[in-house]
């Protein structure tokens, strides 16, 4: 997959912690913390990546399917999230994985540091001991960088996952500028941000996609944007 410049990070506040980049083969996260934690950092991506490619590697259908498939007990622990995700949302398991990793790299770094923020291609795993504001990048939309989620310490660890049908290059059906979700799981977070934002084709479907939202496990909260427009359902505190 071709690398893209992340242009719409730095959009979480991060006062008095350390922000640093890992990247390894297409996965690239953005991490912030008490201190720096790159070789942490870097083994739990390796980790998670070896298990995530020989799952694969057996199980060729996990990569491309647009439907849930069945649950594995026997799987590594993030395919498992990765699998539950896609049977609660609809959609097939990889619409997952950018939730999945920062979730799973997040908790191996928690040992090492009270505050943790994993950012994963928009997708976010965030857990901290400070309120902290989240903005929302919806491409060429006027909204864009103007709204701001507020998450107080209380409600983390939490997932903050968007998905876009005009940003970027991960598969969407919809035509919304971002659809946020926000779970405890950011696998869930993930996968139910794709399946929401297949939804919304114009502002007149955003009230199909808040009525989906409403409708799987685990979801808290959502905000959709499309052009001038927005919804908002759920535990959503703008700011």
């Amino acid at each position: 997959m071709e690398y893209r410049e992340r242009t719409y990070r730095q959009r979480v506040s991060t006062t008095d912690l350390v922000s640093f980049s890992v990247q390894v083969g297409q996965t690239d996260l953005l991490i912030s913390a008490s201190h720096e934690l790159t070789e942490p950092a870097l083994q739990a991506i390796h980790r998670y990546r070896r298990q995530l490619e020989a799952y694969i590697e057996t199980r060729p259908p996990f990569l491309k399917s647009l439907i849930p498939l069945e649950k594995d007990g026997l799987a590594p622990p993030i395919v498992r999230d990765m699998l539950e995700a896609a049977e609660r949302a609809g959609v097939g398991p990889m619409a997952a994985v950018a939730g999945a990793v920062a979730e799973r790299v997040g908790k191996d770094l928690l040992p090492l540091s009270a505050n943790i923020i994993v950012e994963n291609g928009g997708d976010i795993y965030i857990r901290t001991d400070r309120e902290v504001r989240v903005g929302l990048f919806a491409g060429a939309s006027p909204l864009s960088d103007r709204i701001f989620l507020k998450i107080s310490p209380e409600r983390t660890p939490l997932g903050i996952c968007t998905s876009s049908g005009t940003v970027g290059p991960s598969l969407s059906l919809g035509r919304a500028d971002a659809v946020t979700v926000i779970s405890k799981s950011a696998a869930l977070a993930d996968a139910a941000a794709t399946s929401i934002g297949n939804l919304v084709q114009n502002p007149a479907t955003i009230k199909k996609g808040l009525e989906r939202a409403k409708q799987i496990p685990g979801v808290l909260g959502v905000v959709i944007i499309i052009a001038d427009r927005m919804g908002a359902w759920g535990e959503v505190e703008l700011g």
